[in-house]
């Protein structure tokens, strides 16, 4: 399974950023996909995750800013982020947990894509 990333970059305060992420290869069944960021000098943190049956969950700092779809058919995962902070300046890594029976789940990553907030 890989995981292609794309659509960092640089934005200024206020401004608007969508990543994407698509996953091809041996995808049995998606139990999850989601984002995690990494500032410099910071531990990873868990953003933005969103369940096959469609739950999300957000880090409270992006509620109501960033919002997380998945379009099961092309196994990929999008974040919208609207109202970018300084704070959220971070490389932004996704994720696919894939089930692998009997019970058991495996989890893929992506590479990483920067975003930079700044004026």
């Amino acid at each position: 399974v890989q995981l292609q990333a794309s659509g960092g970059g640089l934005v200024q305060p206020g401004g608007s950023l969508t990543l994407s992420c698509a996953a091809s290869g041996g995808i049995l069944s998606i139990n999850s996909m989601g984002w995690y960021r990494q500032a410099p000098g910071k531990q990873r943190e868990l953003v933005a995750v969103i369940r096959s049956g469609g739950s999300t969950n957000y880090v409270d700092s992006v509620k109501g800013r960033f919002i997380i779809s998945m379009d099961n058919a092309k196994n990929a995962v999008s974040l919208q982020m609207n109202s970018l902070e300084p704070e959220d300046t971070a490389v932004y890594y996704c994720y696919l947990i894939n089930r692998v029976p009997p019970g058991g789940a495996y989890t893929y990553w992506g590479q990483g894509t920067q975003v930079t907030v700044s004026s």
